[in-house]
């Protein structure tokens, strides 16, 4: 299996499945509007922190992500888009779905100073599988979650409720490979293996990556389109959500990936039937800030942070 392209500022873009040239276009241009523009990855980062800090009273958290593996599917995008309900954004007419194995650490509030991080503290550190899609509202690129699958049962019940989000509970592993890069010619390799149990089915995992080839993606990449993203659109019951994030562009490496129990993900929808795995790509960490949510009326007006969180 070929994996999703690996490129930085100073290596050209290798391309995503190798029967298909992805090359260094721009993404696909949906309207007029500054989120339209190919940007370089730095900039696309700083706009979106400039973006999170223009409301008052972002960020509303702040995290550490460690340890993150992207595992990315093309599929059908008229199937995809049943599954749905934000239009789907596309990297050169093709709809992509991406599973991202990690686990966050840390997570404590911008307010309330130390009373703030203990109260917080029961689900401040947990393992995540995300399913998530691609997706523009008002011009604006951003992701879906389909469904996310977490070590703690507390941030279940919290996260659909105050964020609009697919928790579901899971008996998640993540460990590193024992004995891997023992060998000689394994020294620059690491492994990192993923076991996710729930009542829906099972995910496992095996991704091997070499660690000292980190690079952040090119402008107008496959890699950047799928890793760069600062916003998520949610919707729980009736209610559409928005919230967004920040951090520094990825530090990444393209991973093999080798997937022994997949059924898990077959519950997220009828999209998984035509589904290729394209590739993976490996970050050992990223520092995160997190902001409000924010509620979208049917016309797609969004709502102040401060009216609308739910808790």
């Amino acid at each position: 299996m070929s994996a999703v392209c690996r490129a930085t500022e100073h290596r050209p873009t290798r391309t995503l499945a190798s029967n298909k040239s992805v090359g260094r276009d721009s993404v696909e241009r949906i309207g007029k509007s500054f989120f339209d523009i190919n940007l370089a990855p730095s900039n696309t980062s700083e706009i979106a922190r400039r973006r999170l800090l223009s409301r008052r009273g972002e960020p509303l958290f702040y995290a550490n992500w460690d340890k993150v593996i992207f595992i990315h599917y093309e599929t059908d995008p008229r199937e995809l888009q049943r599954c749905i309900p934000y239009q789907l954004d596309f990297y050169k007419g093709r709809a992509f779905v991406s599973l991202v194995a990690f686990t966050m650490r840390g997570m404590r509030p911008r307010f309330g100073g130390r009373i703030g991080e203990l109260l917080l503290r029961p689900i401040a550190t947990h393992d995540f599988l995300n399913v998530r899609t691609y997706v523009r509202h008002k011009g604006e690129p951003a992701i879906y979650f389909m469904r996310e699958w977490l070590s703690s049962r507390m941030a279940t019940w919290l996260g659909p409720w105050s964020f609009g989000l697919p928790y579901r509970f899971g008996r998640i592993e993540y460990q590193p490979s024992p004995g891997y890069g023992l060998a000689s010619e394994q020294e620059h390799e690491d492994q990192r293996l993923g076991k996710i149990e729930a009542d829906a089915g099972s995910f496992h995992f095996c991704a091997t990556f070499e660690v000292n080839d980190l690079g952040i993606c090119a402008p107008g990449s496959v890699d950047e389109f799928l890793l760069e993203r600062y916003t998520a659109f949610t919707q729980f019951r009736k209610c559409r959500r928005f919230f967004r994030i920040w951090h520094e562009p990825w530090q990444q490496v393209p991973a093999r990936i080798q997937i022994a129990a997949d059924n898990l993900i077959h519950s997220t929808g009828r999209w998984w039937r035509d589904a290729r795995c394209m590739g993976a790509s490996y970050s050992p960490a990223v520092n995160v800030w997190m902001g409000w949510p924010h509620v979208v009326n049917s016309f797609g007006v969004v709502s102040s942070a401060g009216e609308e969180l739910i808790l």
